[in-house]
């Protein structure tokens, strides 16, 4: 609305040059809600016109500069007044004149580093956007316009399996065995659980996917947990020698790359936790943190194959199709199976607390 002749008096547009063939990437924003903006890759050249239209064509717009920006900022929910910019990128488009008739203004951000991923989280956001300006004495007329951005990771060369023992001295004692420790956003988790030694009373058991998102440093550091997925994968108590099947599939749900230090603002990181809930609804739980990363778009095979090849590669050459007839693990193969898995747990869970429960405590 216009008081006195002072309101806006021309409509900013910014027009991406091939809008047209460009994908689009649905991503969250801050109200929960989700949208789909632009998608665009590290070292990809963002183009287009900043588009003017006045409003009345019989007068003249004085300015003192139309400017147009490429941003990549964090921002931090705690500290709003401050916006953390890592990529800031001007291109001036006209001197201070007047704009005299409706007209576009080309510009090109060439090769952009666009280092981070776009994220928005319960505490940080990160967000890359161009800013269209144009300076006025009184009140600048400014346009926005968010793109998403991807970071794309390539095969991790050592991917090795994650393997360890634990459990509550003389009443519960697993081994829990997942076959990779690297994950991408579209991979399927294929795993094992043995029971060595049970005298709890076991009556459910399930895997949760928790991403935990940290702001800040020293002192003013904040952790929050979100559990992403929950995932029943026993329902009755299990007997000694027991081996339950794990395959949980990633693609159903809303995850983004594993993100450490991210300009030394936040992290966020993933963890695989493995619950068991006893008769007398008590709580036991071990944690593992796997890495997920986001690969390029190919050519994939069906997701039922993924898991016939993932199955394979860590459960044998057993088909998908074919049944396994679980049965007791030999004397011969506890031993070996306990000096591998006390191995590898010193070498790959150094300095993490092996105790399984919530409550210490001896068995009855």
């Amino acid at each position: 609305m216009s008081f006195f002749g002072f309101g806006q008096s021309v409509d900013v547009d910014i027009l991406l040059n091939d809008a047209d063939s460009r994908r689009r990437a649905e991503h969250k924003t801050e109200d929960g809600k989700k949208d789909k903006y632009f998608l665009f890759y590290d070292g990809e050249t963002v183009s287009g016109k900043v588009s003017l239209a006045l409003k009345n064509p019989n007068k003249r717009l004085e300015h003192q500069g139309i400017k147009v920006e490429f941003i990549g900022q964090i921002e931090l929910y705690y500290d709003r007044g401050n916006h953390h910019e890592f990529v800031s990128l001007v291109k001036d488009l006209a001197r201070p004149g007047e704009v005299t008739q409706s007209q576009a203004f080309d510009f090109e951000f060439t090769h952009v580093e666009k280092p981070y991923e776009s994220y928005t989280g319960q505490n940080v956001k990160l967000r890359y956007f161009l800013r269209a300006t144009i300076s006025r004495r009184l009140n600048d007329v400014v346009k926005e316009m968010d793109i998403v951005v991807h970071t794309l990771s390539t095969y991790p060369e050592l991917n090795s399996s994650i393997k360890m023992e634990v459990g509550i001295e003389d009443c519960l004692h697993i081994e829990f065995e997942y076959n990779k420790s690297k994950y991408h956003l579209k991979d399927v988790i294929v795993g094992k659980i043995y029971f060595l030694l049970v005298r709890i009373k076991i009556k459910h058991m399930e895997i949760d996917i928790i991403k935990r998102e940290t702001t800040g440093t020293g002192p003013n550091v904040y952790h929050e947990n979100d559990t992403i997925a929950k995932y029943e994968i026993m329902d009755g108590a299990p007997v000694r020698g027991e081996s339950i099947p794990i395959r949980l599939f990633l693609a159903g749900y809303e995850l983004t790359p594993t993100m450490r230090d991210i300009n030394k603002k936040f992290s966020v990181r993933y963890y695989l936790n493995l619950v068991l809930i006893d008769d007398e609804e008590r709580r036991y739980f071990k944690q593992q943190e796997v890495v997920l990363w986001r690969k390029g778009d190919i050519v994939r095979k069906s997701m039922s194959h993924q898991a016939a090849i993932a199955s394979q590669r860590f459960e044998g050459t057993t088909p998908l199709g074919e049944a396994r007839t679980p049965g007791p693990l030999s004397d011969s193969g506890n031993r070996q199976c306990s000096e591998k898995m006390d191995k590898t747990t010193t070498e790959e869970s150094a300095g993490m607390d092996e105790t399984f429960a919530l409550q210490r405590r001896k068995c009855a």
